[in-house]
């Protein structure tokens, strides 16, 4: 089963290559893969049936007990049979439906089979942390699916709105999920249910599954998403929205039913909006002209009959319910398929313009014929067999005095008469010949086409023949719930799936129902019910539209008042909230303890009041660049105090960022005016003057009392021998980064690399490419390349050599033609020309030294960046394009893909992510040899830093320095 759903995760990968092979042949080979894990559960029955149920493990994520495991009882064996069965039948189908297409089918067969491989692991995992990933994880696909036609505003607002409801719903349920984790100790599904946790959080946690589970369902008052979903490929309907993903809420009822069905709310909540949702459903099928979309309301219909069979919490109804589930998969996968073969050869689905098909068409309404009567529960039809077993359940119930049985069985007889009464008009509207509509010319289409229907519709029609067998398959699921509800007299001898129980009550019941439809049937068509208007003045759906017109609106006025373009708004908000928030939580303290020491080095005597110093004439300066040099002092007192306090490594890396930083401010604050205030004054100078005090004042208090209120040994204590015993190393600053914090540093790395590529996305207006390199080799050109020699023949044969106007050698300094002379500094330039290098190789030293040394990727990476700074201080663009001929981009990709490497290559041999190995040996002249294996994921550290670095300098200088140029003087990009 892990394998299965391993390939369910791979294959789609390779499908929209298949298609462009192939076409859509390569719905063939899509089929494959569940007509595969359908065989594999057919050969698993025997042990699902017995007391070996297969179960299969992985453990995925240990420290939270997070496993990635499969367990097939009987629920999820009838549920994968449905899921992969339909499955491979909807893919041959699709083989037909997109005969001809190319735009879109390879990205569709891929997201379609990912879909089938979520649904499939979503009803055999055991873990229901798993399944709440695996839910979502089937919205975001049929969001896909629904919107596949993204060209259609329809499609695209379908996609939308079930986006929203089903993933609400799932957050909601997700908040259930933690709360019966938490409760029961265990994130296995199995073992939460075979002793289930109780109490008030339970109850709530149980409510709020529910929620999940309706909206996945489309039971009201979720229902509306559903018929709108009708925008989506007939494929997509047929698998997403009669057999697989609506049933994801059923099958999460069904499963919970045994262990939770005595909770207080559960049959209230479930028989109330089960019936009128079944009622709802089938009234407004009754109103509709699009054989879809009759579907579609009359599949809401049918969820509703499910949750009221399957929420009602007894054995008979749970073996109604379970029998419903698979009958219901089957002839409403097959009334969506014929529907699709309709519109795909007429391109139409409106009853109003069909007429004549049923002769024409004897294959297809034969099929559609046993579909609708296993709909309308008319024997020999599993839908029979199972609507029988319903009614004879619940009459049970009613008949000894059970409250929701009379509630539920009146529903059920009500929604099984409109049933009826839908399930004929389905088939007048499509097949029956219309007096006053002429003759539909039917073409033929393929068999292959009809055969994906045909066999769906022999399915209900045989196992109505086979109930005894589908009896056995069932019943031990059933079994696991009571006999009768509390206080109720269980039946005299257990009820069984059968074709002919004699003539009982319920087959009298059932009988008077497709009469009573019948005659519902023959009223809506003399009223031309579809003509009128609405019933209700305000639905559901409304609701919905009104949700999102109100938060519109209310995130226009937000925006209005707070997103002002004002960035010390911005910054004062964000302080007015930390003085708040933090003021709060101290005041809040019962108590404080402060320990306090009037400096622990001599060097802070001489440094704090530099800072603060500093710090004063900061908020005091009238000039940009003196603020924000001054702004540096204070950076550059704290290398003091990391120096002073015994880390140097700390210290390396702030004098580094500080001078990084310094020239960053300096390139931006180019384009802005020299003073500040020139262009927008400062207003409210005491209101921020305050707002700057309660800052400090908070910081400085947090800071107090956090240092005071320590009761424990720092952890700190038990860095040193980690670093060693661990990551085989002395410099814990290093280590700690690279191996035993990596998960941090592979969260800055990503960070780092959003911030150049959004640095660089605002500032490039042409396009995102990095020419820089391409340009200096023009300079080059341009500078020393004026004229080629003649060929000049030697004894080694013919070359040609490069030589300048004069016949000197090309320029060393690329500079010269584009940086003004007032501008240069050919002393500065030559100093830089000749300690570049030397820098270069002082940064590898620091990144190789830094696992014992201070130093490490970061740092060097901080020291290979100063470089670039210096080559572009002194040259300009050219200067660094010849620098650094390489795009910054690929420096960033190939440092976050070493570190990823990093943690994904020991996964293969079966160690944890970013897990080091050391390696060590005796060579001649060398001597010991050690290399930790954490070097490497320093390396890509290295990597990002530098790219960072010069995706910066490349936006904020050289593309600023391009665009202020004269037209004429600057570069051509290409869009």
């Amino acid at each position: 089963m892990l394998v299965l759903l391993s390939a369910f995760a791979l294959v789609p990968l390779i499908l929209p290559w298949l298609v462009g092979r192939i076409g859509a042949r390569a719905f063939y080979v899509a089929a494959l893969l569940p007509a595969v894990a359908f065989v594999q559960a057919v050969f698993a029955a025997p042990a699902v049936f017995s007391a070996n149920i297969p179960f299969e493990e992985y453990r995925w994520i240990p420290a939270i007990d997070v496993s990635l495991s499969m367990r097939m009882d009987v629920l999820s064996w009838l549920l994968t049979l449905v899921v992969t069965g339909v499955g491979a039948l909807v893919m041959l189908y699709c083989r037909w439906y997109f005969r001809g297409k190319t735009t879109g089918v390879g990205q569709f067969s891929a997201v379609l089979l990912a879909f089938a491989g979520a649904m499939y692991g979503l009803v055999l995992t055991d873990d229901i942390v798993v399944l709440i990933m695996l839910w979502e994880v089937t919205s975001v696909l049929s969001y896909l699916l629904i919107g596949y036609y993204h060209g259609r505003a329809a499609s695209r607002r379908a996609a939308l709105q079930a986006l929203l409801v089903t993933t609400l719903g799932g957050l909601v349920m997700l908040i259930g999920v933690v709360l019966v984790v938490v409760q029961s100790g265990t994130s296995s599904l199995s073992t939460i249910l075979a002793d289930p946790p109780t109490g008030t959080v339970v109850d709530i946690a149980v409510l709020l599954l529910l929620v999940g589970a309706l909206s996945k369902s489309a039971i009201f008052p979720f229902h509306f998403w559903l018929p709108g979903a009708m925008a989506a490929p007939t494929p997509v309907s047929a698998y997403l929205h009669a057999a697989a993903m609506v049933k994801a809420g059923i099958y999460l009822i069904a499963r919970l039913s045994p262990a939770f069905a005595e909770t207080p709310f559960w049959r209230p909540t479930l028989i109330t909006l089960g019936v009128f949702t079944m009622l709802l459903g089938g009234f407004q099928a009754l109103r509709e002209r699009d054989l879809k979309r009759i579907l579609a309301f009359g599949t809401v219909s049918q969820l509703g009959f499910l949750t009221v069979m399957l929420g009602y919490g007894t054995r008979d109804a749970a073996l109604a319910g379970v029998a419903l589930l698979l009958s219901h998969a089957l002839f409403k996968s097959c009334l969506f398929l014929v529907v699709g073969v309709i519109d795909r050869q007429l391109s139409t689905r409106d009853i109003g313009e069909l007429s004549g098909l049923g002769r024409q068409a004897p294959v297809m309404a034969t099929a559609s014929f046993i579909a609708i009567a296993s709909m309308a529960g008319v024997a020999p039809t599993l839908g029979f067999v199972a609507k029988e077993t319903a009614l004879t359940a619940l009459l049970h119930e009613a008949e000894a005095g059970a409250g929701w049985g009379v509630v539920a069985l009146a529903g059920i007889v009500v929604g099984s008469a409109l049933t009826a009464a839908y399930g004929i008009r389905f088939l007048w509207g499509a097949y029956w010949t219309k007096r006053d509509v002429e003759k539909t010319d039917w073409p033929d289409p393929p068999m292959g086409f009809l055969a994906a229907p045909v066999l769906l519709a022999a399915a209900s029609l045989t196992l109505g023949f086979l109930a005894p067998i589908v009896d056995h398959w069932l019943t031990p699921y059933a079994d696991g719930l009571p006999e009768a509800t509390p206080g109720i007299a269980a039946p005299d001898y257990p009820y069984h799936l059968a074709l002919w129980h004699g003539l009982e009550p319920a087959l009298f019941i059932s009988l008077g129902t497709l009469a009573l439809g019948a005659a519902v049937f023959w009223v809506v068509r003399k009223t031309q019910l579809h003509k009128r208007r609405r019933v209700l003045p305000f639905t559901a759906n409304d609701a919905y539209n009104v949700v999102l017109r109100a938060i519109d609106r209310s995130s226009e006025w937000v925006t209005a008042r707070f997103q002002r373009g004002s960035l010390p708004f911005y910054v004062g908000t964000i302080f007015v909230v930390l003085v708040v928030a933090e003021g709060t939580a101290l005041l809040a303290s019962k108590e404080w303890r402060a320990q306090l020491d009037a400096w622990q080095s001599p060097a802070q005597l001489i440094s704090a009041p530099l800072m603060i110093a500093a710090g004063i004439l900061a908020v005091r300066a009238r000039k940009r660049y003196t603020g924000v040099a001054l702004v540096s002092v204070t950076g550059l007192g704290m290398v003091v105090l990391f120096a002073t306090s015994g880390a140097p490594d700390l210290a390396l890396t702030q004098v580094l960022i500080e001078t990084v930083t310094l020239v960053v401010f300096a390139l931006v604050l180019r384009r802005l005016p020299a003073r500040m205030g020139e262009q927008n004054a400062s207003v409210a100078p005491i209101a921020r003057a305050i707002l700057g005090v309660g800052v400090g004042l908070t910081m400085a208090l947090v800071a107090i009392v956090a240092t005071g209120a320590r009761q424990d040994l720092p952890i700190s204590l038990e860095w040193p021998p980690l670093a060693y015993e661990i990551g085989h190393g002395r410099n814990v600053v290093n280590v700690a980064l690279v191996d035993l914090r990596g998960w941090d540093t592979m969260g800055e790395l990503s960070v780092l690399v959003l911030a150049a590529t959004g640095v660089a996305s605002l500032v490039f207006i042409t396009d995102r490419s990095d020419n820089l390199a391409r340009r200096s080799g023009t300079a080059r050109a341009r500078v020393g390349l004026g004229r080629r020699r003649p060929l000049v023949e030697t004894g080694e044969g013919v070359r040609a050599q490069r030589v300048g106007e004069t016949g000197a050698p090309r320029a060393w300094l690329v500079s010269g033609a584009k940086v003004q002379p007032e501008n240069r500094s050919i002393l500065l330039e030559i100093i830089v020309r000749v300690l570049f290098h030397s820098i270069m190789i002082v940064s590898l030293y620091l990144l190789f030294a830094g696992h014992n040394l201070p130093g490490g990727g970061f740092a060097g990476g901080l020291v290979a960046g100063m470089g670039l700074v210096m080559r572009y201080i002194a040259g300009g663009r050219w200067e660094l394009g010849a620098a650094a001929p390489t795009d910054a981009g690929r420096l960033l990709g190939a440092g976050m893909a070493i570190a990823v490497l990093c943690a994904v290559v020991p996964l293969f041999f079966g160690y944890a992510p970013l897990q080091s190995f050391t390696f060590e040996g005796e060579l001649p002249l060398i001597g010991h040899w050690e290399f930790v294996t954490s070097t490497i994921f320093d390396v890509g550290v290295y990597l990002v830093v530098i790219g960072l670095v010069l995706d910066v300098l490349r936006s904020l200088g050289a593309e600023v320095d391009r665009q202020s140029q004269h037209p004429e003087d600057a570069e051509v990009v290409t869009p």
